[in-house]
Parts: structure tokens; sequence; C-alpha cells
């Protein structure tokens, strides 16, 4: 494995972990439904009922569908990852952020087949090929879900707030790096992309 590709590996000691061992859909759906604690924790995963959406004929575990950027005063950026070629046109169209702006990222996922335990969001950024100190590499947990089902057909996680830095000096295009991984490091998704510190939007 190259470099790059560990950098966009979550970090081992995120510290979250399933409070049962990881068992298949079936496994999950038999247990016993007279223990209110084991339903509890059925339903935090999402297994509450409702008619399965996952695509026979598709084999993704997990289809990240959209990232959006939102920051006061414009309009939401969104950023559509379902469409054909969508990943590979993203690294040559940087979107622009304004210096100094507070901005959150979300992401819209479906889940199908399985569990999926532990998706994280991994994401390396450089400029001029030098990753950015303190800021450079960032590792958000999105969490444990089940197959979406018409009850819920997909999900959304909104990450923490971030704050554009501003100035002169950093001003400019960035390079990203992102990947979505789970707990057993299956990526997901993987793809590059770039971003733009402007005076203005």
């Amino acid at each position: 494995m190259s470099g790059h590709e560990e950098d966009l590996l979550p970090e081992n000691n995120s510290g979250y972990k399933l409070s049962q061992p990881k068992q298949s859909l079936a496994e999950y759906q038999k247990m016993d439904e007279g223990d209110e604690s084991l339903q509890r924790y059925k339903a935090s995963l999402g297994l509450t009922g409702g008619n399965d959406l996952s695509d026979p004929n598709d084999p993704r575990v997990c289809i990240i569908q959209s990232l959006t950027m939102e920051s006061p005063g414009r309009p939401p950026v969104v950023i559509d990852l379902s469409a054909p070629g969508s990943v590979d046109s993203l690294k040559k169209t940087p979107f622009k952020i304004k210096e100094g702006v507070t901005f959150t990222m979300s992401a819209q996922f479906k889940v199908q087949h399985e569990i999926l335990s532990g998706l994280h969001y991994v994401q390396v950024i450089k400029r001029k090929n030098i990753t950015i100190p303190g800021v450079g590499k960032s590792d958000e947990m999105i969490g444990s879900y089940a197959p979406n089902t018409d009850k819920q057909p997909f999900y959304t996680k909104k990450f923490q707030e971030e704050t554009a830095p501003s100035g002169m000096l950093v001003r400019g295009t960035y390079h990203v790096a992102s990947s979505f991984v789970d707990d057993d490091k299956k990526t997901h998704l993987k793809f590059d992309w770039a971003f733009e510190i402007a005076k203005d939007w």
C-alpha cells in the first residue's frame, strides 16, 4: 500500500466500536424481540422495518450520492457524486470558498445489502503538493447504518463546522484527496477534488 493510500485510511485510535459484534443482516433481524436493550440497539442501527431498497444488481454496500457545502449568505453548493463522470470532473473544476467564512459539509449516502460498520470520511488537503500543517488530514466518523428502506431512502451526515482561513497568503487553489472507509478498512469511494480560497465568492 502506498503512502498516499495509507493517508486515506481512518486513524486507528478513532475509539469507535459497535456495542455488539458485527453480524449479518439476517442475524440482526433474528435478535431476541423480547430484549429491550437489543431492540434499542437495532433501532440505533436503523433496523426499524420498511421495505429494503437494496439493488440486487449493484454489489456496493455504501453508495455516496453527494457532498454539500453550506455557508451563511449563499446557496448550498452540491457536489453530485452519483452522475456518470462526476468524480473525474471534480479535480478539474475547483469550487470557491470565501476567506474567513464559516461553512459546514454534509454527505448524503445510501446503504444496501448489509450493516455498514463505522463509516469514516477521511481527507488530506495539499497546496503545491505540500500537506497543510495542522489541518492537512481530517478523519470524521460518520457511524454505522442499516440498509435503507422506503421509510428512510437515504442518510445525511452533517460534519463539524469549519472556518476558512483568511489573508492574502492563504488565497489560492488547494487539492484534496478524499475517501469513505469503514472499520474493516474497505474503501467505498475515493476521489480527488479541489477548492479555491478567494477574497470573495
